[in-house]
């Protein structure tokens, strides 16, 4: 699906940027003023300080095509480092991107009508959504054009442009919740209801005030049931309202999270539904079935709206086996059939996120060659939509040839992790670094295989790369050890997310970031080796002790050698000289 912007209007947001930039590279315009307009317009400063800018992109639902593609391989080569980033969001960004070229750069992504327009900032982000709606069996409504049309209607919305802090809103077609609704400002989940004549309706249910960060809060249920008509109109709401009552004098206390904490979540409902009300007499009221929607449709693709849908979850058991080809293993865990509709997608394996510029352009002849569809997905990976069957043993060859065919994408070996300090100015330690040790050391142990867990890594407190609902989940510490600064992590355990539900995982213990690595594999292969069949990894967890049992047993690991014995211990991953924290002035999560 092409991004459907209005091309003035992107002309626009650039001549705009260019004489702001001209402005401030002259001294005409103050540095505050600047970086506030630089956010609103997906820029960010780098730790590395100077013009050294990340720039971030919308992709709303990971919907990308070809052209975009390719667009991405050049820019890529133009301007950062040869290579992109997905995140955990669904967005591609670029790092060292100089400040004076990003006018340039935008020119050539709204040439493919991409724009990085309140990517960052206090304001509306990338909208959210499954990576495989319109592909799923389980669904009970495709929520694509539902989140397109979210994305439409936010974007340079007078509400949306200086919020109290950031706004997110995901969607996911069913309560599996493959779109992660459940820690968002908005989490837009399909589901179904009876009428008093006892049909099926279809509709959502809307989730609000949700976070991670450094003090995460699960979403919780504004209304049992949000009927079609009024959903853009209910979150629209619930902009204004957190417009309205947001903290607007402590960065720190923000988010929508804090204003139930504040006025509570019966307090906050009440506010939302009033404002839904009287918003009919708003310009900007989105009442209705948006056209997008009514054009395109959003009928499931899989089972019928009347019919039970039992939501997958996420797959426990070991489907490699040495008795089979690369091909048939790779077909065994990356490729998902729809039985209903005879649907056929595949999981490529993203290491990291990152995409080289020749990886954008041979992804982008695979979608032209095969006529099909790719989205990002929140676990930093690429899904490939509307193939079939017949496609799948050359799909596997072109993704072999660019190395993208490891099988098990999404299993123990495919680490997510935060750009960290290689970037990121809150960071304190080489996420990305560990995220690749930790994937070695499964692969050695013959582990990276094993469904059913997830590992999450973030450089700080602050959950940019999801630590608190990833099965194993770490999130960066500095550590003094021996009158030293030596890099660490905080281990949590038991993070989970779906049906409706989040749990967020539970603190174990602090480890050097050298000895991640080795503990990641002993809690991996328990679990392996005692699991029930199909136990999922947070059961296993309750029924072994929990992560107190699993932190008394790993203490050992929580110790730090003397230096001279283990230098390695005091440098980290990726670095080459003494570990040093250096925190900058945050302006992404934590600011």
């Amino acid at each position: 699906m092409v991004i459907k912007l209005i091309d003035d209007r992107l002309a626009e947001d650039i001549r705009k940027f260019e004489i702001l930039l001209d402005d401030y590279l002259k001294g005409d315009l103050d540095e505050d003023s600047f970086r506030i307009f630089r956010l609103n317009n997906g820029i960010y400063g780098q730790r590395q300080g100077g013009h050294n800018q990340m720039v971030r992109l919308k992709l709303p639902y990971g919907a990308v095509t070809a052209d975009q593609l390719d667009t991405l391989g050049d820019i890529a080569n133009k301007y950062s480092r040869g290579w992109g980033h997905i995140t955990t969001r669904q967005n591609i960004q670029f790092h060292f991107v100089q400040l004076e070229n990003i006018p340039s750069m935008l020119k050539d992504l709204a040439s493919v009508n991409l724009t990085t327009r309140e990517a960052c900032g206090d304001t509306v982000r990338n909208v959210m959504g499954c990576h495989l709606a319109g592909a799923c069996p389980h669904e009970v409504l495709d929520i694509s054009p539902w989140a397109q049309a979210t994305f439409e209607h936010f974007l340079r919305h007078p509400y949306g442009q200086r919020l109290p802090r950031k706004f997110k809103i995901n969607f996911s077609g069913c309560t599996t919740d493959c779109g992660q609704a459940m820690f968002n400002d908005v989490g837009v989940v399909a589901v179904t209801r009876k009428t008093e004549d006892n049909k099926i309706e279809s509709g959502f249910r809307v989730f609000i005030g949700g976070g991670l960060g450094a003090n995460p809060h699960p979403a919780q249920a504004l209304e049992e049931f949000t009927e079609r008509e009024n959903l853009l109109a209910t979150i629209e709401a619930t902009l204004r309202t957190f417009d309205h009552y947001g903290n607007r004098d402590n960065k720190l206390r923000a988010r929508l999270k804090w204003v139930i904490d504040t006025i509570g979540i019966d307090e906050l409902r009440r506010r939302i539904l009033k404002e839904r009300q009287l918003l009919i007499a708003s310009s900007s009221w989105p009442g209705g079935i948006p056209d997008l929607v009514t054009l395109q449709g959003d009928l499931p693709v899989g089972k019928s709206k009347s019919e039970d849908v039992t939501p997958l979850g996420t797959p426990v058991t070991l489907r490699v086996s040495k008795n089979k080809s690369e091909y048939e293993n790779w077909k065994s865990t990356n490729a998902i059939f729809g039985s209903a509709k005879n649907t056929v997608s595949v999981i490529a394996n993203v290491k990291l996120g990152d995409i080289t510029a020749n990886q954008f352009y041979a992804l982008a002849n695979i979608v032209r060659e095969f006529n099909i569809e790719v989205r990002t997905t929140n676990r930093q990976n690429l899904a490939f939509r509307s193939l079939t069957h017949e496609m799948l043993p050359a799909i596997y060859e072109r993704l072999k040839s660019i190395d993208m065919a490891d099988p098990g994408a999404e299993m123990a070996r495919d680490v997510v992790s935060c750009p960290g300090a290689d970037t990121c100015n809150l960071a304190v330690t080489q996420s990305r670094g560990l995220a690749k040790d930790i994937s070695e050391k499964l692969e050695e142990a013959g582990l990276g295989d094993v469904g059913g867990v997830r590992i999450n890594i973030s450089g700080c407190t602050n959950s940019c790369g999801q630590h608190h609902i990833a099965d194993i989940g770490f999130h960066g510490v500095e550590r003094r050890a021996h009158d030293r600064p030596a890099p660490g992590y905080q281990l949590f355990l038991g993070g989970h997310v779906g049906l409706t539900q989040i749990e967020f995982g539970k603190r174990a213990l602090r480890l050097p970031a050298k000895a991640v690595g080795e503990v990641t594999v002993i809690i991996v292969r328990q679990y392996s080796e005692t699991r029930e069949p199909g136990e999922a990894f947070q059961t296993w967890l309750e029924r072994t002790g929990g992560a107190k049992a699993i932190a008394t047993q790993l203490k050992e690991y929580d110790s730090w050698p003397d230096p001279e014995e283990k230098p390695d211990y005091y440098v980290d991953f990726d670095e080459t000289g003494p570990y040093v924290a250096e925190v900058g002035q945050g302006e992404c999560a934590g600011s």
